[in-house]
């Protein structure tokens, strides 16, 4: 069986960027859990991470859910965009706060260009949508519509959110929650 170039796209970002993004989460998690980060940055620190996941898990539950057209670049886009923002204030209020080792930094080296990339191959893997946008061709284009057959097969979105709960959701919803008693502990 011979792939599409298309479908060969779709698997790299399937099967090697979604789950680099998520290793390069947890080891930016460990990294903030060795620099003790309730005790320096805390909870403001702590939400930004959270709030650059959720960024990210939009367009990434978007597009493996609903057929990619101008809509869902839109969104893409934005959240994109968005994600670039806080990431740069993140590091900008951390920096003076505590320390940003070496593995962090590499950590989010991949935090940061996973997202360019991914947004990259989905631009070109759904090319004459991205044109659409582009000319402004969004009659017939802005509506949500299911995939008829998953990326992945039916086991894909499951075993995926699965290592995401395990290698991010957890770890930063127990740093939220560490963060919070260190925060409630100094204001009380």
């Amino acid at each position: 069986m011979e792939l599409e170039t298309s479908d060969l796209l779709i698997n790299a970002l399937l099967f090697l960027f979604l789950p680099l993004w998520g290793i390069a989460g947890f080891v930016d998690w460990c990294c903030h859990r060795a620099t003790h980060i309730e005790q320096n940055s805390g909870l403001k620190e702590s939400i930004m991470h959270s709030v650059m996941g959720i960024q990210m898990a939009i367009p990434i539950a978007l597009c493996l859910t609903f057929e990619v057209n101008v809509l869902i670049l839109i969104i893409c886009f934005i959240t994109w965009i968005c994600h670039e923002l806080v990431a740069h204030w993140d590091v900008h209020y951390a920096s003076p706060r505590r320390e940003i080792s070496i593995w962090e930094m590499h950590a989010h080296t991949y935090l940061g260009s996973l997202p360019t990339y991914m947004l990259a191959t989905i631009v070109i893997i759904n090319w004459q949508q991205f044109e659409n946008l582009l000319t402004l061709n969004w009659q017939d284009n802005v509506t949500l519509k299911l995939i008829e057959a998953p990326h992945g097969g039916d086991k894909f979105i499951p075993i995926y959110l699965s290592f995401m709960a395990v290698a991010c959701v957890f770890p930063y919803i127990e740093e939220n929650i560490r963060c919070l008693r260190m925060h409630i502990k100094k204001e009380g």
